[in-house]
């Protein structure tokens, strides 16, 4: 025996539809925090923030007397140097970390040279070479050129002309020879480190490497390497990052 037939189901919507689940809203807080220190390696890194258009906050300290950096950087990495960035719950510093840190994470495919490019080696080369190579012989010139100054007064010259020879023996002929290297990498490419149409990791760390160049060994510093700093200095995203960073001793007049 058959059971009761079921009642045939409408077609129709319910007079109650459930309402839309609502989007989550987005924070428009920015999440990368750069501490910047005046007149620092931290300039490279808010010129590329500018250049890749991250939202960011920037934290600016001031150098103690000593030309070094406040104990209040200590707070943020147990180094207590500039540059550092936070972004969420990373905390990264060294220039060439965060360079390739926030080009990976946040750049576009032009920022980006991959393995697969002929222009590789070069931008590799390059964004290692600043720190690598160039930069401790300009803080080595910096330190002889200082020195004297903590010398009583009555032997100041004898420690200035001591110094004076000791640059030239140890930082005057490396320098000479990494600028003729710049000069001619720049000849070659025409433009940016990597060549292409615009900055890559490369740009970004030699960039502050060679404002300091231009200032502590004028006298190794060609025309292309003068004119790059000139490009540089003369975007609209530096711009705006001096504009943000305050006070910069190292642009090229």
């Amino acid at each position: 025996m058959e059971g009761p037939t079921a009642a045939p189901v409408a077609n129709t919507p319910p007079s109650n539809p459930p309402a839309p689940e609502a989007a989550a809203p987005t924070s428009s807080k920015p999440t990368v925090v750069l501490h910047h220190l005046e007149n620092a390696r931290s300039q490279r890194i808010l010129w590329l923030l500018e250049e890749l258009g991250v939202p960011y906050e920037i934290k600016k300290y001031k150098r103690t007397p000593q030309r070094l950096a406040p104990p209040e950087l200590f707070d943020v990495h147990s180094l207590g140097k500039s540059p550092v960035i936070t972004d969420g719950d990373v905390t990264l510093a060294e220039s060439g970390a965060i360079v390739e840190y926030l080009i990976a994470k946040y750049g576009s495919d032009k920022s980006k040279v991959g393995p697969d490019s002929p222009r590789w080696t070069d931008n590799l080369y390059f964004t290692h070479f600043a720190e690598g190579s160039v930069q401790p012989r300009l803080v080595q010139r910096l330190i002889f050129r200082m020195a004297p100054q903590g010398a009583p007064a009555l032997i100041r010259p004898l420690a200035r002309a001591i110094f004076t020879k000791l640059d030239v023996k140890v930082n005057a002929t490396e320098l000479e020879r990494q600028g003729k290297l710049i000069e001619s990498h720049l000849e070659k490419t025409g433009g940016w480190f990597a060549g292409g149409e615009e900055p890559t990791a490369a740009d970004y760390m030699m960039s502050f490497t060679l404002e300091v160049f231009v200032d502590r060994a004028p006298e190794y510093a060609g025309p292309k390497l003068r004119e790059y700093v000139k490009k540089v200095q003369s975007r609209p995203a530096y711009k705006r990052a001096l504009e943000k960073g305050g006070e910069y001793a190292y642009i090229l007049h």
